[in-house]
């Protein structure tokens, strides 16, 4: 087959290691495997740059995660996030992001641009794209032979060492693969939009923790705000739900709807533009994440803080952590959601118990109402939503947190990744 694009290689009949899905997460991880010096191809159905569904906001982990990759420069000259701007009946607080190994600031790129802008950086290391999707397996065992890829309708197989799976929310491939998602526990429900905005360059993330539809029902949710310093923002609404209690939400009006009620305070001179909805699944709420040669990342493993949807720093970390785990280990079926579970467990399992109580709506002003005029809990809050709070923490908040994490962990029938 014939180059389509000047980064699109020629399907390849065999890869050292498979990357399959070129978001943050594949990217990440393609770039990494390529410093090692192995075959890599990144493969991705989608044509590039592409957009997805998303706050776009960088918390600082997400930052230092960027910088550990070798991105140090990618973000100079774009907004310089000092931290959250909390709003809700009828209060504000503005909380800067706490000190803390990742550094105080964030940051905000169109997912349009940064998602591409990994990608490049992963070829650059020596990683080949390859646009097709990756449909099926072959195995030889318990092991994965093959991929079946299918490109300009043709199926191909692809022989391959080890495999990355990092193709999104729905991961098709995963599905295969025997991944399942578990809605018993909370999932995440959003829509985003771009609007032109006075306060474009702001240096605060805009948050609101009451959120209300067009009726004034208050809802199981949240608004953001996010300047990204082009003369846009990104405006968005999520939703928190679970199997017993799904969001009956109708995101377009409610997104609308929000837009008018902070456009003067962020300078709005336009409408709402590009919206777009997703699914999400949050906190590690999917079982079947590894085998033997392969593994699941970022959004495919549920990656993501049940709280507010942030993702990006899980999926540029877990693109290293798979990685390095492939020089350790021969058999990542267990291997892996031990890293997983180590490294995020504790975190996802306290804060998607949150999520869950937040989805009753009678919870939601019996802790927000005087929780937005407490600095100490927001300060908190931000620690969380900010994926802030790690094992090096030995504060008080830090150890409760874990502690009511790993307790959790240990009661729930179906712990993160399991």
């Amino acid at each position: 087959m014939t180059s389509t694009t000047g980064d699109d290689a020629a399907l390849v009949e065999s890869a050292d290691i498979l990357v399959v899905g070129a978001g943050p997460a594949g990217a990440a991880a393609a770039a990494h495997a390529a410093a090692t010096g192995a075959e890599v191809i990144l493969l991705d159905a989608a044509t590039f740059p592409r957009d997805k569904t998303c706050g776009d906001g960088l918390t600082p982990r997400a930052v230092r995660a960027l910088e550990n990759l070798g991105m140090t420069d990618y973000l100079t000259g774009r907004p310089r996030i000092r931290g959250l701007e909390l709003n809700g009946w009828g209060a504000q607080q503005r909380v800067d992001w706490p000190a803390s190994r990742f550094g105080p600031f964030g940051s905000a790129v169109a997912r349009t641009e940064f998602d591409d802008a990994v990608r490049r950086f992963a070829l650059d290391r020596g990683a080949r794209m390859v646009t097709g999707k990756a449909v099926d397996v072959e195995r030889d065992g318990d092991r994965i032979s093959s991929v079946l890829v299918t490109r300009d309708g043709r199926p191909t197989a692809m022989r391959v060492g080890q495999v990355i799976v990092a193709d999104g929310v729905r991961s098709t491939l995963g599905k295969v693969l025997g991944r399942q998602w578990h809605r018993d526990t909370a999932y995440g429900v959003a829509g985003r939009s771009y609007v032109r905005s006075g306060r474009a360059d702001d240096e605060w993330m805009g948050s609101h923790l009451e959120l209300r539809d067009p009726e004034g029902t208050l809802l199981p949710g949240y608004g953001w705000v996010f300047p990204l310093g082009d003369g846009t923002v990104n405006v968005g609404v999520g939703a928190l739900a679970t199997a017993k209690r799904p969001a009956a939400v109708q995101l377009r009006p409610v997104l609308e709807h929000y837009v008018r009620m902070v456009t003067d305070d962020w300078q709005f001179t336009s409408g709402p533009e590009r919206i777009a909805s997703a699914l999400l699944p949050m906190g590690g709420a999917v079982s079947g994440v590894a085998g033997r040669n392969w593994m699941l990342i970022g959004d495919a493993a549920a990656c993501v803080n049940p709280l507010n949807g942030e993702g990006i720093d899980s999926a540029l970390e877990t693109g290293r952590m798979a990685v390095e785990l492939l020089a350790d280990s021969d058999d990542h079926t267990r291997a892996w959601p031990a890293l997983l579970q180590a490294e995020y467990g504790a975190a996802f399992a306290a804060a998607r118990r949150a999520a869950g109580l937040l989805t009753m709506p009678k919870t939601v002003p019996v802790l927000g109402r005087p929780g937005i005029r407490s600095a100490a809990l927001m300060s908190l809050v931000v620690r969380v939503m900010g994926n802030l709070l790690t094992a090096e923490d030995t504060d008080l908040i830090a150890r409760a947190w874990r502690g009511s994490g790993l307790a959790m962990s240990r009661w729930e029938h179906r712990p993160p990744f399991t």
